[in-house]
């Protein structure tokens, strides 16, 4: 007889990868099908340890800067997009590039360049830092947005002309917190003009909206994801504003601390948008070494959505 306790997991769905992440890392792989190693990449090409590693035994090189890459060979932009000065810098030594930016953070830029078309001064509510910012940030020249990070951020701001505003957002906020702020901007300045559609992806939404239905139910929750990943990070924060204050955030099955789990009877997880399955079901393995395990899946909805190829790599 097992001397292992019970364990219920609940599996939040949606959760993983998304389809800007599916379609990078797919750039990357076709890419070195077609070209051969090595293929460069600027940046990590999602924030995923294990996708990183991954891909650079298959023979991607990544580097930090472009400066980093030899003549004659491919480079490819990461998911969360680029400041136009990159491909410029790449267009100017006839670099062939393949840009992996996600349609839906592209679709940001493209609402900011019309905004800035209209003589507006753009507000960009994001983490400073973060590479989709500096990528955001690059779409414009110098001075034509400001970025917004927190409620006192927007309740301090100052600007020449409140008639004159527009806001645009990273992809991969916390759906309340965001809320918040442009709650703030709009009573603060009226005339302010929204995006057309909202910024904050709907991988994002759907994996805050799912992490809400398990935490009801959890005593713990364990979020898939890496240290730098935004999406991750906020589902961390969503499910402890939930009331499960046992959420944490694990790269991999390894880094569990398990003494954190004590007593739970529930447990919860989920997965960042550039965290594979696989690393969930390393996980779900780990739990089974330790507890008579039954896993179930609470489903919000499901996604079917795909994004092109560059036309480089169509095949």
């Amino acid at each position: 007889m097992s001397d292992k306790t019970d364990l219920r997991i609940i599996l939040a769905n949606p959760r993983g990868f998304c389809a800007g992440v599916d379609r990078a890392i797919e750039i990357v792989e076709k890419a070195l099908e077609k070209y051969g190693a090595p293929v460069y990449v600027r940046h990590e090409i999602v924030h995923n340890k294990f996708v990183v590693d991954r891909l650079r035994d298959m023979g991607a090189v990544f580097v930090s800067e472009l400066d980093a890459v030899p003549d004659g060979v491919p480079v490819i932009f990461s998911a969360h997009g680029v400041p136009k000065s990159v491909p410029a810098a790449a267009d100017s030594r006839n670099l062939q590039y393949l840009d992996a930016t996600c349609p839906l953070v592209s679709k940001v830029h493209r609402g900011a360049e019309r905004h800035h078309a209209d003589g507006k001064h753009i507000l960009l509510i994001g983490h400073a830092g973060h590479p989709e910012v500096i990528g955001t940030m690059g779409q414009l020249p110098p001075g034509s947005m400001t970025l917004i990070e927190t409620e006192q951020d927007a309740a301090n701001l100052q600007v020449e002309n409140p008639e004159n505003l527009a806001f645009v957002t990273q992809t991969t906020l916390s759906l309340d917190d965001t809320a918040k702020i442009i709650a703030i901007l709009q009573g603060r300045f009226p005339a302010i003009e929204v995006p057309k559609k909202e910024d904050i992806c709907y991988a994002t939404t759907n994996r805050q909206h799912a992490v809400k239905l398990i935490a009801a139910d959890a005593d713990a929750i364990l979020v898939l994801g890496a240290p730098n990943s935004s999406n991750s990070n906020r589902l961390v924060e969503v499910a402890k504003r939930e009331g499960c204050d046992r959420s944490v955030l694990v790269e991999r099955a390894k880094d569990i601390d398990w003494s954190k789990l004590e007593g739970i009877a529930t447990l919860g997880i989920t997965a960042g948008a550039s965290a594979p399955e696989v690393l969930v079901e390393e996980v779900i393995d780990a739990c089974r070494q330790r507890y008579n395990v039954t896993v179930e899946t609470l489903t919000l909805t499901e996604e079917n959505v795909t994004f092109k190829l560059p036309r480089q790599l169509a095949s």
